[in-house]
């Protein structure tokens, strides 16, 4: 199945040289044209991957970028002129997963595109994981346990899919920071533990209470 990205460009040029490059490399393509309505078209659309412009008609990059942020965790990359440290920062900060100024090495747009969606989408052949009892399914993005299931948002399947993955292992929260988010320095410790609350909430919903065991200082294993 094709990954679909959304490009947010105002400048027509940049938007049909994005989207002929996206599309001659696999990519099923949609280039926002009204800018009255991105979030809907986004929401419609549901992409794999966003490419946002900071300066925009209506609202600003930024402003889109957090409005997804209320709904998705889909990786978003900024491909800007605005090339201030400020810029870089805001974008991290209000949930960016990428930032690339213009003008761009096409290659190195593909490859950081390809790597996020690799990170985000993991395409092991082997879909299903399971660990005493319970399964995780990549490809429907839920965990099942006796018959029960829950669904998972991305950041929490990427949890699982790494704790799955290492089940005898005690995963330290650098690693698995590490593992979700690009650039660690940036991100709020919290948001860790925010995501794996929710996790535990979901496992106890369906019988899976005590799955994750956390260690102190250390981090977590199953």
């Amino acid at each position: 199945m094709k990954k679909k990205i959304v490009i947010v460009e105002d400048d027509f040029t940049v938007q049909t040289q994005l989207k002929t490059l996206l599309s001659g490399n696999g990519y099923e393509v949609l280039a926002i044209e009204d800018f009255s309505d991105t979030i809907r078209q986004i929401k419609d659309f549901a992409p794999h991957l966003v490419l946002l412009d900071i300066k925009l008609p209506g609202s600003s990059g930024f402003e889109i970028c957090s409005q997804i942020r209320i709904f998705s965790d889909i990786p978003v990359v900024f491909v800007t002129s605005s090339d201030t440290d400020m810029d870089e920062l805001n974008s991290i900060m209000l949930g960016g997963d990428a930032f690339i100024t213009k003008p761009y090495n096409t290659a190195i747009l593909l490859a950081r595109i390809a790597a996020l969606l690799k990170r985000a989408y993991p395409s092991q052949q082997t879909e299903v994981f399971t660990w005493n009892g319970a399964s995780l399914h990549l490809e429907s993005s839920l965990i099942e346990y006796n018959g029960q299931k829950a669904d998972l948002t991305r950041n929490e399947l990427k949890i699982l899919y790494y704790l799955f993955k290492n089940p005898t292992k005690i995963c330290s929260r650098s690693d698995i920071v590490d593992f979700l988010w690009d650039n660690q320095l940036y991100v709020d410790d919290n948001a860790l533990s925010v995501n794996m609350t929710r996790i535990r909430e979901k496992l106890a919903a369906i019988g899976l209470t005590g799955f994750i065991r956390t260690k102190h200082r250390q981090g977590y294993t199953l």
